[in-house]
């Protein structure tokens, strides 16, 4: 067996998942760095996959909360969900995989960091998902993605992590500073169908959250619960 396979092999032990077709793993895998490197190669990249994944992910998360919590409203579950699918979130389930080490980057992505950063880890996850629905079918993409996000959820929830991060941290700095904060994008990455934006928030000239996201509002939202932290931080040191 070759190294190749043999990555393949200890990602699958990870997964909990035997593929049927490691074409499809491997192309999960494969950032489009990898391949503007090598011109010559009849490779696709992950962007296809992430695509599919990101729709997969939304109905599998959905169906899961839906069934998990039956007097939550419809309004609650959907920040649940955006909180459970948002870029950090999603970057965290592939550290947990390691699949940055797996990860097909070229060599200046990855001399860039590119394995440890949010869009590339988020959008990878999204890819794998996509590969193993493709391969395994639904069932096995449901018992994967309850690994994650049951633990996630505890934290989430314990800590409003899916309130309205902005309307709090608005209010928080019209007391304390008698001013709006505002959210600039500074950063767009990604293809067309998958657009990643990061946001940083301001209260006058400091910043005090970034956020990676798939829509401005995501990234913005992410931006605020960073916010949010660090007056907790301040208003404990106040105490």
């Amino acid at each position: 067996m070759n190294d190749v396979v043999d990555e393949l092999v200890l990602l699958e032990e990870k997964l909990g998942v035997q593929f049927n077709d490691y074409s499809l793993l491997t192309r999960a895998l494969t950032h489009r760095s990898f391949l503007n490197e090598r011109p010559e190669a009849s490779l696709e990249d992950n962007e296809r996959l992430e695509f599919l994944g990101d729709a997969v992910l939304d109905f599998v998360v959905g169906a899961y909360l839906y069934h998990h919590y039956p007097e939550m409203d419809e309004g609650e579950l959907t920040s649940l969900r955006a909180a459970l699918v948002q870029a950090k979130s999603l970057a965290a389930f592939a550290r947990e995989l390691d699949l940055g080490h797996f990860l097909r980057l070229g060599y200046g992505e990855a001399e860039n960091g590119g394995r440890e950063r949010i869009p590339i880890l988020c959008a990878t996850f999204e890819a794998v998902i996509g590969a193993v629905y493709l391969d395994q079918g639904l069932a096995p993409v449901e018992k994967l993605v309850a690994r994650f996000i049951s633990p996630a959820l505890v934290e989430i929830i314990a800590s409003s992590l899916h309130k309205d991060a902005k309307s709090e941290f608005q209010v928080w700095a019209q007391a304390r500073y008698n001013i709006t904060p505002r959210y600039d994008v500074v950063e767009t990455s990604g293809p067309d169908h998958a657009k990643m934006f990061t946001v940083v928030v301001r209260v006058g000239d400091a910043v005090w959250g970034q956020g990676d996201g798939r829509s401005k509002q995501s990234a913005a939202q992410e931006a605020a619960i960073q916010a949010m932290a660090k007056v907790k931080e301040l208003d404990e040191s106040e105490e």
